[in-house]
């Protein structure tokens, strides 16, 4: 099998600021990239350490994918590379965790059977077969219902509208927080400057026939589902294909923009950066 790029799409959240998610798309293999965004000063050359780990692990990733390693050996092999260029570029090493880059991806490799996908945090992939069932690849619906009642708890104890989190300090100790517990026994794997979370991907081989249609996406561009529920699941592969990703996006930062403060649909921050690719399986 083999993937026919239909489509792509990557927004910032704000036009004027760095866009930290990422892709890379060819026949043999798709990847979506979230760099998550910083909670302290940037440490590395350039305007955000998020879009350095993002960019960087989409070429790494893709690079190794060519050369004819297989997924995992890819990983570990850009792993060990950002881990590298993270030491010799940084201004200082990090003195807490949640100064470190970290990333969600959703990577897909084609195979025999379909493709094999490895992931961290919270992309997704959704795939609509011929016969019109639906697979969902990830957890990123359970973990963005999680983050939305956990802002909106926490938005109510501190008596302020949910997207203002990140840009006010009265939410930053507790964002700090959990982020410290990332790469650890105690937090999930994210992708990082750090060969170990090599061994705490997820994994699924996903079985799919030639005509499926595979769409690959940040949660930024998953909101539209996971958070505004404007379409289900299917709906969502559906209207990718019929009306394009671009329409997509313009519909998803309408939503934003009527909800701006997060009151009816918790978040963080008025808008994310948004990242889809839509495949075909060949």
């Amino acid at each position: 099998m083999s993937f026919e790029v239909l489509d792509t799409l990557s927004l910032p959240a704000d036009p004027t600021k760095a866009n930290e998610d990422a892709f890379a798309a060819e026949a043999g293999a798709a990847v979506v990239f979230d760099g998550a965004t910083m909670l302290s000063d940037n440490l590395m050359p350039g305007p955000s350490d998020a879009a350095w780990i993002a960019h960087f692990g989409a070429r790494r990733l893709m690079a190794h994918l060519r050369d004819g390693a297989g997924p995992r050996e890819a990983l570990r092999r850009a792993l060990a590379a950002a881990e590298k260029s993270y030491a010799g570029l940084r201004r200082r090493p990090p003195q807490e965790t949640y100064e470190i880059p970290f990333a969600s991806m959703m990577l897909a490799v084609a195979n025999g059977d379909g493709f094999e996908a490895l992931w961290f945090g919270d992309c997704a992939a959704l795939v609509l077969h011929p016969s019109q069932a639906i697979d969902i690849v990830g957890e990123a619906f359970d973990k963005r219902a999680g983050e939305a009642r956990n802002v909106k708890r926490l938005a109510e104890a501190k008596g302020l509208a949910p997207a203002a989190g990140l840009s006010r300090v009265e939410f930053l100790p507790h964002i700090r927080a959990g982020r410290n517990r990332t790469n650890s026994e105690n937090g999930g794997w994210l992708f990082a400057p750090d060969p170990r979370a090599a061994d705490h991907v997820s994994a699924k081989s996903v079985r799919a026939e030639a005509g499926a249609f595979v769409l690959l996406c940040t949660d930024g561009f998953l909101a539209l589902t996971s958070d505004y529920g404007a379409y289900d699941a299917n709906g969502l592969i559906e209207a990718a294909r019929d009306k394009g990703l671009a329409a997509l996006g313009r519909e998803l930062r309408a939503l934003e923009e009527e909800d701006a403060l997060g009151r009816r649909f918790p978040r963080l921050k008025k808008s994310d950066d948004a990242t889809a690719v839509l495949l075909r399986v060949a």
